[in-house]
């Protein structure tokens, strides 16, 4: 069994305003920061074998706060990136139903089989993530990793371990820095925790 510890990166200033993010390389806030490191303090007793990470650098920086509490360097791989937002990135939600009403509608009731404008589905997003992460297990046996990622990457990571359509991935909350717990077994998967962010309250 290898025991994943799913982390969704600290706040940025583009989660404060709502903006897409996807695959821009926006850095955390000072309020991001704030959270990176209480997410750290909470897995400080955790035993750690390694740390993984999505290359964007808010998932770089929640990795390398939380690497310090137990000498490690995150390693990074584009797999783990964010869903690919396309021509949306670094817009609201309100901006985009100007242009986009039907699709943006659609990426929240079809999320798998709707393609964002010179993006990607998150049906894409599973298929690379599930591929990445298979390879980080392989090199883990009875041991317990981190992996720091985005809110899309994780939701469909869950419903993948959870057996559910990638239309249910909205269903699933993931706050920043919240903590997910996965047991990858040879031919099972058991979710322990969900969105955790106890540490954010102090």
């Amino acid at each position: 069994m290898t025991k994943v510890i799913f982390v969704r990166h600290g706040e940025t200033s583009w989660n404060h305003s709502k903006r897409y993010q996807g695959h821009s390389d926006i850095p955390l806030n000072e309020k991001g920061l704030q959270q990176a490191g209480m997410v750290a303090r909470r897995l400080a007793k955790e035993s750690i074998s390694a740390i993984y990470s999505s290359d964007l650098l808010r998932a770089v920086q929640t990795a390398e706060i939380i690497g310090k509490e137990h000498s490690l360097q995150p390693s990074l791989f584009p797999d783990f990136r964010e869903v690919n937002f396309g021509l949306w990135e670094g817009l609201t939600y309100e901006e985009i139903m100007v242009d986009w009403s039907e699709l943006l509608s659609a990426i929240y009731s079809k999320p798998g089989s709707t393609c964002i404008p010179k993006g990607e589905s998150f049906y894409d997003v599973q298929k690379r993530t599930t591929l990445g992460l298979s390879k980080c297990i392989a090199n883990h046996p009875e041991e317990t990793i981190v992996l720091v990622s985005h809110g899309g990457t994780m939701r469909v990571l869950l419903c993948d371990a959870l057996g559910l359509a990638v239309e249910n991935m909205w269903s699933l909350r993931q706050d920043s820095t919240a903590i997910n717990i996965i047991e990858y077994f040879e031919t099972s998967k058991i979710v322990s925790l969900v969105n955790d962010t106890y540490h954010l309250n102090g």
